[in-house]
């Protein structure tokens, strides 16, 4: 199949007919996870605001905490529509535009959540969380963009540094939930659309980063570097696109399962804490702690995920996301102390299964279906999340936070028969 995309639609910057050599890749590379980290530490400060506090807004406006679970759905849903739409536009366009987009969408869904607190308007709120989830995703696509031009033996730390950059906005989120809720207030508006003011600057500012910042396009070098290989060793005849290996569908089940259980854990731990009389500044704790353990690990998770390999990391958050679920649900709802245990737990088991299946998906694709199949892959992540987080809420309702916590972490151990069926102990297919 003739590759006609590397002939029509460059970037401004990545239109030099000479062939691009190892040096050039690598400053590249350099500068990509530069503008990566700028662009996840604003990204990281947004999707905070959803995960601290979405819960319990929807709970104070709906009246009753059965719906609690919804906002978490909602912007999950929201997220897989932005997932797919960013792997089209990256496929077509490159990282910049898809990135860029996405984060400015985000910021324009929280602008919503604002106005629909302060209005009490929950039609209002349901549609700005929807677009708001675009931010998430784009987060989470960000990760792809460091592993564009990354040698195959270092892609799990590449993918790290985009994650671990997230930490810095991500916790201080939460832990800015008081202070936000007193700006609200002085505002005149309610105190729970505070975070969300932070985030719609945040997403905003992510957005322009990535837009002035990220080039040349890391997506649109790395597939004219795979042409050019291609070319050479068919000796300029074409080349078809091989479909994705196997090892994209064991990376798909990994994130998908450590998505479901963490989501479901973490939406309801707010209005957990909130029914043992926690206060804010307690549920920011706990969900700062939390969110550090998603992210700040990162740099530690990349190296074990490319020394010890990508089949040990998907046991470990088997196990890591078992213990996470048994520990919430014998805490007693009053102890800070094992509560926090417990959701940094979670977010670790979340860290360990996310950079060993997002390495296991970019083994198995090549710069000519890899955008595409990140973006289907995030959609399922993301409509395993608004499962999760849709049926928490019906769960802690009806059944309590222990059998929801339990079942939680209980789901986590499918991981290891998914791995069995499926691994191939293989080493890393090395493409670029």
């Amino acid at each position: 199949m003739a590759r006609t995309y590397c002939q029509t639609v460059r970037d401004a910057n990545d239109t030099a007919s000479a062939p691009v050599g190892d040096e050039e890749r690598r400053r590249v590379q350099k500068r990509t996870l530069t503008v990566v980290v700028a662009s996840q530490i604003l990204g990281g400060a947004g999707l905070a605001a959803g995960i601290a506090v979405g819960a319990l807004l929807a709970e104070d406006l709906l009246g009753t905490d059965s719906l609690s679970g919804v906002p978490t759905a909602l912007f999950t849903l929201g997220a897989a529509t932005a997932a797919f739409l960013i792997g089209r536009l990256t496929q077509r366009w490159g990282r910049r535009l898809g990135l860029g987009l996405g984060f400015a969408a985000g910021g324009v869904g929280a602008i919503g959540v604002v106005i629909a607190a302060a209005t009490d308007n929950a039609p209002l709120l349901f549609v700005s969380l929807f677009v708001y989830g675009a931010g998430t995703a784009t987060n989470l696509q960000a990760r792809y963009a460091g592993t564009d031009l990354a040698d195959p033996s270092r892609r799990g730390t590449a993918i790290s540094v985009a994650l671990v950059a997230t930490t810095f906005g991500a916790v201080a989120g939460p832990n800015l939930i008081t202070p936000l809720g007193s700006l609200a207030t002085a505002l005149g508006l309610p105190v729970l659309s505070g975070p969300f003011l932070l985030a719609a600057v945040a997403y905003l500012a992510a957005g322009i980063v990535l837009m002035m910042l990220l080039r040349p396009d890391p997506y649109l070098l790395a597939r004219r570097i795979a042409d050019e290989m291609s070319t050479r060793a068919s000796g300029g005849e074409p080349v078809a696109v091989p479909p994705p290996g196997k090892g994209a569908y064991l990376g798909a089940a990994v994130m998908v399962v450590t998505q479901i259980a963490m989501i479901a854990i973490m939406t309801m731990t707010p209005v957990h804490m909130r029914a043992h009389h926690h206060d804010l500044a307690a549920v920011g704790f706990v969900i700062g702690a939390h969110v550090a353990a998603m992210y700040l690990p990162s740099p530690i998770t990349g190296i074990l995920v490319d020394r010890i390999g990508r089949a040990a990391m998907t046991v470990a958050s088997g196990v890591t996301l078992l213990a996470a679920g048994l520990v919430a649900a014998l805490s007693p709802g009053s102890s800070l102390p094992y509560l926090t245990l417990a959701l940094v737990l979670l977010g670790l088991g979340w860290n360990f299964g996310l950079i060993a299946g997002t390495a296991l998906v970019v083994d198995a694709t090549v710069p000519d279906n890899r955008p595409r199949t990140q973006g289907v892959i995030d959609v399922g992540i993301a409509l395993s999340g608004a499962a999760g987080g849709g049926m928490s809420g019906v769960v802690m309702a009806t059944a309590g936070y222990p059998v929801l916590s339990s079942a939680g972490g209980l789901l986590a151990l499918l991981l290891v028969p998914a791995l069995l069926l499926t691994h191939r102990p293989a080493g890393v297919r090395a493409k670029v």
